[in-house]
């Protein structure tokens, strides 16, 4: 008897029959669950789905006038896809016709999603895996050398082309994976059970709507094992809660920091882990440290604003940080949307007169969206005007909807290859830290979310000087501060020129930029022990981001201590440590709060 025979025998035993039997009766079980689960979905805007139509007449009509004025052009196009695709084709049946089970010669690029062998010598894969591969390569190439579109449609038809083709590869397909189908028959089909009791759970999880879980959801538990820099909450209201952390060192800075987060995501980004914890770290440097905790908002947040997240947040928390350390200015940083904001502050400021603030440091922050990079692509009137619907029917923007959009910039590695993991392979997500923060993201308030889509993405008003701030027209231009910038180079969400543009036209004399490697979590998130992402430094900031870029030094390692070198400059004189709280400010609860917890509320 063969070995084949063998293999064959084994598959069809009567036990693995049964053990099949079973499963695809659960498959059957869990199909109802899940058409119950999708039954619950909210009905939501047209206009957060995709882009509107108008985009694709636009594409279309500049691919009809190109082959009108240039049709060689694009016979030339097709006729190369045409080619090469046939040959393929013919090669492979002259190996059939040949008797040899083998595919031609692979000439075609590689793809790191291909790496199961099977994509290279077996005929069937490897067949559908190149025109696969050709077909993407056609379309990339006729969309770039598409002329009769220009700037940022041409940049929204390209990038939602590569959705397309990126949906379509033939690894997010059982029928033409075969590291889902090999999974499959090895576990009698309980791989395709596990992976449908992930997806409905998934489901389930989102109210109907399908958001792929990236991390292991019960591998973590805030203020357990993940955001336990210790410390506590000294003061509350309606917006944030502040957070005081305990000092490691006998004395600390005079003049107090406080980190202000984006409230698109939760703080504890900053202090996932002890080792990779950037609020321990600044802590054992000897600062007193202070971040604000963003309220996850509701319906009842509709009216909240930029002016609420100022005067409620960023100008009340410098007050209670300099009412309890006894301080009469602070150091600030911002990150990423907190970052344009405290900037927006800092002019604020000085209209006002009020130097509260010594020193700014921000973080992946855009304050001219001139160049919004490629989340240019989202913020066009279709998207935003279906923004603005929804926020007036439901008062907040779910959270949902923010972490598909971020998840679309990465959308192999942050949608379709966990796809493939959790439902295909039937593999549990991995517990990863940072996945599990990524995935627990926050609302936004129905007022704000419109205020900053439309009066500085869209319209660009704070690079103008024409965004006006409780009262008061802010200018990025007025900002005096010192100020350090670190922006990242492989940032998809806020692109480091884009950042160095803003930071340029600042009006202080004081401004440090850093380029840090990696992208807007991994380049911020570097400690020094890890020596894994060097940055980049350049003190002339007059030139263009391409002749700062070309004139930077490059340094090994992480950004953090040069840029706690620059803080400790304008930090003052060595003190006592400060413990978390005063007899005017009383510890209200132990690090990390409430407002960080799923579902909570003031």
């Amino acid at each position: 008897m063969t070995t084949e025979t063998t293999e064959t025998d084994e598959l069809l035993s009567p036990e693995r029959l049964e053990r099949l039997k079973e499963n695809m009766a659960l498959m059957d079980d869990l199909s109802k669950r899940l058409t119950a689960a999708m039954g619950r979905r909210q009905n939501a805007d047209h206009g957060l789905q995709g882009p509107g139509q108008e985009l694709y007449v636009k594409a279309a009509a500049a691919y009809m006038a190109e082959m009108m004025s240039n049709p060689a052009k694009i016979i030339e196009q097709q006729v190369g896809y045409w080619g090469k695709s046939l040959k393929h084709y013919v090669d492979a049946q002259q190996q059939l016709a040949h008797g040899k089970l083998t595919p031609p010669e692979d000439t075609g690029p590689t793809d790191r999603r291909f790496s199961n062998p099977l994509w290279d010598t077996h005929p069937y894969f490897n067949f559908i895996k190149q025109q696969y591969l050709y077909s993407s390569d056609a379309i990339t190439k006729a969309l770039s050398d598409l002329d009769g579109l220009e700037g940022s449609d041409k940049a929204r038809v390209s990038f939602f082309a590569q959705q397309i083709t990126d949906m379509l590869a033939p690894t997010n397909f059982l029928a033409t994976n075969p590291d889902a189908l090999e999974k499959a028959i090895e576990t009698d089909g309980e791989s395709l059970v596990k992976g449908l009791q992930n997806l409905v759970a998934d489901i389930e999880r989102n109210d109907g709507d399908l958001l792929v879980s990236l991390a292991d959801s019960d591998a973590f538990e805030v203020g357990k094992n993940i955001a336990t820099t210790d410390g506590a909450v000294v003061y509350r209201n309606h917006m944030f809660e502040l957070i005081q952390y305990t000092p490691t060192t006998e004395q600390v800075k005079a003049i107090p920091l406080i980190i202000f987060p984006p409230w698109i995501n939760k703080f504890y980004i900053m202090d996932l882990k002890e080792k990779n914890s950037l609020i321990k770290w600044i802590v054992d440097q000897g600062y007193t440290l202070f971040i604000v905790s963003w309220v996850n908002p509701d319906e009842s947040y509709a009216d909240i604003g930029i002016d609420d997240y100022v005067a409620d947040g960023f100008l009340r928390a410098v007050e209670e940080v300099k009412a309890i350390t006894k301080q009469k200015q602070v150091n600030a940083v911002g990150y990423c949307i907190a970052g344009t904001t405290l900037s927006m502050v800092l002019s604020l400021m000085e209209k006002r007169g009020d130097d509260s603030i010594k020193s700014a440091t921000l973080f992946t922050t855009l304050t001219d969206f001139e160049d919004a990079g490629e989340m240019a692509v989202f913020l066009d009137d279709d998207f935003v005007d279906g923004i603005e619907r929804q926020v007036e029917e439901s008062g907040y923007l779910r959270s949902y909807f923010m972490s598909r959009t971020f998840s679309y910039l990465r959308s192999n590695d942050l949608i379709y290859q966990p796809a493939i993991r959790n439902y295909m392979l039937g593999e549990a997500p991995p517990a990863f830290d940072l996945l599990f923060w990524n995935s627990d993201s926050t609302n936004l308030a129905g007022r704000f979310v419109v205020e900053y889509l439309r009066g500085l993405c869209q319209k660009n008003k704070f690079a103008t000087g024409e965004m006006e701030i409780l009262g008061e027209t802010v200018s990025l231009k007025t900002v005096q501060h010192p100020v350090c910038a670190i922006a990242c180079e492989t940032d998809h969400i806020a692109a480091w020129k884009g950042s160095y543009n803003g930071v340029k036209q600042f009006g202080s004399a004081d401004k440090t930029f850093i380029v840090s490697e990696s992208g807007h979590i991994a380049g911020i998130i570097n400690p020094p022990s890890k020596k894994k992402y060097g940055h980049y430094t350049n003190p002339d900031m007059s030139g263009s981001t391409e002749d700062w870029m070309s004139g930077a030094a490059f340094h090994e390692g992480s950004w953090w201590p040069r840029w706690e070198s620059w803080l400790n400059d304008r930090s003052g004189k060595d003190v006592k440590a400060r413990k978390p709280g005063t007899k005017t400010h009383p510890v209200l609860e132990k690090a990390p709060g409430t407002y960080v917890l799923p579902a909570s509320k003031p």
